[in-house]
């Protein structure tokens, strides 16, 4: 089944009597029992959900994994992913990192007993260089955020392997209509559901997606019982997002290379980070790896006042801080995802304040380009 049928019919709902072509809600706390001792299935909407279940599977199918657990955002995801861990174990974490990544490592992993290194992990001698006895996951974003470094996903995973250490990829750029960490060797995939999944900006969701059996139910586990679960509304939205990913996904990523190569040619521009462009140091590994570049861009300005100017003055691309929905976004990496990181850190990994990160969305390209180089004015 490709891509496109997928995302509509991997998973036929099988609580659906009335042949409704829509998922239904089920907006239930609890469900009653047949009888002493027995089960529809479904006791408590906590440890599962009709709804919420339907789209764990529909993740799970498009990311080739054995299952799948639904969060009310990827940092609920990622958070209980970490309860795999016990104190005294070590992450090797890509160093350009979601800045709420780096939040939660810093702030509560390190809490709790873990420690984390942070290395550019599109060099894997970084990480053999990292490696610890104690090292028990490395936790990568391919590509990165916001610099957009590509990682070898299969060469890292057979590295890990080879010491028993889990490899973990948040894919949410991607999506899995155009990489699928799990067939590259990743044991866990991280989505946040918010973005390109549900993608029109206006729900909140995170995914786990596990190859192994095993791990699936110790996280399964987990997940019941600290009960951050996805709400059966909220499963509902994602489910039909899901429906036009690759339409949007396919969009949204012609705007982004043509406007890759349109902002390279700028006079205010000095750099532009995209891995579609073939100067980018990552792109041969990106087609090998992934069946397309995504609509993720960075760009450096010429000055911080352009990169301000250009924030307060586009009309059509919105200044806001999320990515992956059919609107056009621009976000200020240092005062917004990457705040909470020192700013010799953040400045020598390259966010500055010149740099901006565009969300490019489905809107005409022209338009786009004429928004952009008035704000640029």
């Amino acid at each position: 089944m490709k891509p496109s049928t997928a995302v509509l019919h991997a998973v036929r709902g099988k609580n659906n009597p009335t042949g409704a072509i829509a998922v239904p809600i089920f907006q239930s706390a609890t469900f009653v029992h047949p009888g002493a001792g027995e089960s529809t299935g479904y006791d408590y909407s906590r440890s599962g959900n009709p709804t919420r279940e339907h789209a764990e599977k529909l993740v799970a199918a498009l990311e080739h994994g054995s299952g799948a657990l639904a969060f009310p955002s990827g940092m609920a995801a990622t958070t209980l992913m970490m309860e795999l861990f016990k104190p005294g174990d070590h992450i090797i974490a890509t160093d350009d990192l979601y800045g709420g990544s780096i939040r939660l490592f810093d702030n509560v992993s390190i809490k709790n007993g873990l420690r984390t290194s942070y290395v550019d992990t599109s060099n894997i001698g970084a990480i053999e260089t990292a490696l610890t006895a104690d090292t028990k996951l490395i936790f990568l974003e391919s590509p990165t955020n916001p610099m957009m470094k590509v990682c070898d996903i299969a060469a890292i995973a057979t590295l890990a392997h080879n010491h028993n250490i889990i490899v973990a990829v948040d894919n949410t750029f991607l999506t899995p209509y155009l990489c699928n960490p799990l067939d590259l060797g990743a044991d866990i995939v991280i989505h946040s559901g918010t973005k390109y999944l549900a993608g029109h900006n206006d729900t909140l969701a995170g995914l786990l997606v596990v190859k192994d059996g095993d791990i699936l139910e110790r996280l399964r586990f987990l997940h019941k019982t600290t009960g951050a679960v996805l709400s059966p509304f909220d499963a509902y939205l994602l489910i039909r997002g899901i429906k036009t990913l690759t339409l949007r996904v396919d969009r949204s990523q012609d705007n982004a290379l043509e406007l890759a190569k349109w902002l390279s040619t700028q006079s205010k521009i000095r750099k532009v980070y995209y891995t579609g462009l073939e100067t980018h140091p990552g792109y041969e590994l990106s087609r090998k790896q992934a069946r397309g570049f995504g609509a993720m861009l960075s760009f450096s300005t010429d000055s911080a006042d352009t990169a301000k100017a250009m924030l307060n003055k586009v009309k059509i691309i919105q200044y806001a801080e999320s990515l992956g929905g059919v609107e056009s976004l621009l976000t200020y990496p240092m005062l917004q995802t990457h705040a909470d990181i020192p700013e010799e850190i953040r400045v020598a990994r390259g966010i500055d304040d010149c740099l901006l990160r565009m969300s490019v969305g489905i809107e005409d390209i022209g338009d786009l380009k004429d928004d952009l180089l008035n704000a640029m004015r």
